[in-house]
């Protein structure tokens, strides 16, 4: 069974800075690296599903996320972590032009960047979990049918928990460490390897 965690980008695993359009800016959140590690070592797929509508808006192009993107690995690398997959959503519903000016399947919370990762990975939906700083990635991880998501309270995370209806059940974790090892610890028979 091929599992796979499922990360929002800004506010998750880098500074939330509204659009990031510069790699200079770009900053790992702390525990970042350290969180990726507890699932690359217990060999969990991991994948950015992002979205970008920075590109519909023209603030900046798919060459600059590029290099953004480029910056992030490198920057993961540096500290022994690694990402899978980086998927990204150019789209917004009401800036831009077309064709990027559209209400699409993949734009969080819509589940189509899931479910291409899940397509292209062979990946059984139902034993991966989503882990977002905004309520949106939770719904696009439910969409899909994930076993569940972790709301981190880093980037917006503690402002979406308090908008979040009343009465929901939102599981928190105060940044992607906690949310890794409490989705490893769920799922006794993926744990890391602590001699690692």
């Amino acid at each position: 069974m091929r599992r796979a965690v499922f990360l929002d980008r800004d506010g998750t695993l880098v500074d939330e800075l509204g659009f990031l359009r510069d790699p200079a800016d770009l900053r790992l959140l702390p525990g970042a690296a350290e969180g990726l590690r507890l699932f690359n070592r217990a060999g969990w797929l991991a994948i950015v599903v992002t979205n970008q509508s920075g590109i519909a808006r023209g603030l900046f192009d798919e060459r600059q996320l590029a290099e953004v993107h480029a910056r992030l690995e490198a920057e993961l690398a540096r500290r022994d972590a690694r990402l899978d997959a980086i998927l990204y959503c150019p789209h917004h519903p009401d800036h831009g032009r077309a064709p990027l000016r559209m209400t699409c399947t993949c734009r969080k919370p819509a589940a189509g960047m899931l479910l291409a990762a899940a397509e292209r990975f062979a990946l059984e939906l139902g034993a991966c979990w989503t882990v977002g700083d905004s309520l949106r990635d939770l719904e696009a991880g439910r969409r899909a049918g994930l076993a569940g998501g972790i709301l981190v309270l880093t980037g917006k995370g503690r402002d979406e928990l308090a908008r979040a209806s009343a009465g929901a059940s939102v599981l928190t974790a105060a940044d992607l460490p906690t949310a890794a090892r409490a989705i490893l610890a769920s799922t006794p028979e993926a744990a890391p390897d602590q001699g690692r």
